[in-house]
């Protein structure tokens, strides 16, 4: 693109030159409104406030995953790059409940004749949504939700063209994206290399799709499984040390790292051995743990206590039990409040609540609180626990 220069005086008189031309076109404008904001058309095309999609596939990822294709009923997925999730809005019994699965599949594949996302959930252990998921959505199922949510992706203006994921358990997800796009699609400047823990071979969760995305890039997709409980698996054992992340970190690499909080806690500790920037390490949001004591900073017995929570919507006040080994959002929505979430870690801040009165917990992982918010008392429901009696304000849904 080239930039034509009229001259300095010109120049620099650019803008009354604007103004005078802004005062012409108001002055010649219909009288009669026009309803359309071309703007707000192109925002809600990207971010949909309110998508509905609908199950077109089901097929399992490892013995305790499943993959869940999704296509939306009008036709439309939003823009979303690799590292983004979907935020369902389910209702379950009397509640209406918000959760974020990052998406599996990758950008392209949501685009061309038939665009869609996938999503992968495991379930290895009894958990409210997941056991939803893979008790009642089947093929045809509808769901309500929207995205693209959040800022785990490669980022070519700050990011190496070197990355080296790190992923265990569901922290797969993001990465499996990113090989597909790479192997696929247009992240064209980019190579992968994947270190995923496990702890048996015949439980990896979605192998099938990264080995086809290996074979189709050899040269920039590269899978490198490290087990820690399969005695006759032939490959790396153990767990993700500093020594194999060096072995296969090559050169200027960018570090990104999907997966549980006891992990994360470790990596961080390597990359921090490492010498490792932060911006040359990067990780997803840590989603916090169903065991509330191995948040760091939790305070000891609280598990064990229940509280009260009066909540304030407008004029109306409900009062309703609380306990303190589980954030205030879920005490919300098991008294079938309503109560907007996306992330539930504390990062996106849509569950800003005021504190009106007692004391809270708040996680450090991931407060994503202003410090005008914390001066002020806001709180994220999601990622905040009771540790007395509370009063809170929350908006009207």
């Amino acid at each position: 693109m080239s930039i034509k220069v009229k001259g300095f005086l010109k120049d620099v008189g650019g803008a009354s030159r604007v103004t005078k031309l802004r005062k012409e076109a108001i002055e010649n404008a219909s009288p009669v409104p026009d309803p359309k904001d071309h703007i707000r058309e192109v925002a809600d095309a990207l971010h949909p406030y309110a998508m509905r999609f609908r199950v077109t596939g089901v097929r399992d990822a490892s013995p305790t995953s499943k993959t869940y294709r999704l296509e939306s009923l009008d036709g439309h997925i939003p823009v979303f790059q690799s590292g983004q999730y979907v935020n369902f809005r389910l209702r379950i019994g009397e509640s209406l409940l918000t959760r974020p699965y990052t998406i599996s599949s990758a950008p392209y594949e949501a685009r061309g004749e038939h665009p869609f996302i996938e999503v992968t959930i495991r379930r290895n252990r009894p958990y409210l949504v997941p056991d939803y998921f893979f008790e009642n959505v089947k093929e045809g199922t509808e769901l309500d939700g929207n995205m693209p949510f959040g800022t785990f992706y490669w980022e070519p203006l700050r990011d190496s063209k070197n990355i080296v994921a790190l992923a265990g358990g569901s922290g797969i997800t993001p990465f499996c994206s990113m090989a597909k796009e790479i192997a696929f699609g247009k992240m064209a400047d980019a190579s992968i290399t994947i270190l995923y823990g496990s702890v048996k071979s015949d439980d990896i969760v979605l192998k099938d799709e990264l080995e086809a995305a290996e074979k189709a890039c050899p040269g920039r997709v590269k899978v490198v499984h490290v087990l820690s409980g399969d005695d006759e698996w032939k490959g790396e054992k153990g767990f993700i040390s500093r020594e194999l992340i060096k072995k296969y970190s090559g050169e200027d690499p960018t570090y990104m790292f999907c997966g549980p909080i006891a992990m994360y806690n470790m990596i961080s500790g390597i990359m921090d051995g490492m010498g490792v920037t932060c911006r040359r390490f990067r990780h997803d949001v840590m989603n916090n743990p169903a065991d509330a004591t191995q948040i760091p900073g939790y305070p000891v017995g609280n598990e064990k206590k229940q509280y009260s929570i009066t909540v304030v919507r407008g004029i109306q006040e409900d009062v309703i039990p609380a306990s303190g080994g589980e954030p205030v959002a879920v005490a919300l929505e098991r008294a079938a409040i309503p109560v907007d979430t996306h992330c539930r870690c504390g990062e996106c801040g849509y569950c800003r609540t005021k504190l009106i009165s007692g004391t809270i917990f708040v996680s450090p992982n991931g407060d994503g609180r202003r410090l005008m918010d914390r001066e002020l008392g806001w709180f994220h429901a999601c990622s905040a626990y009771p540790t007395g009696d509370l009063k809170i304000k929350i908006p009207i849904m």
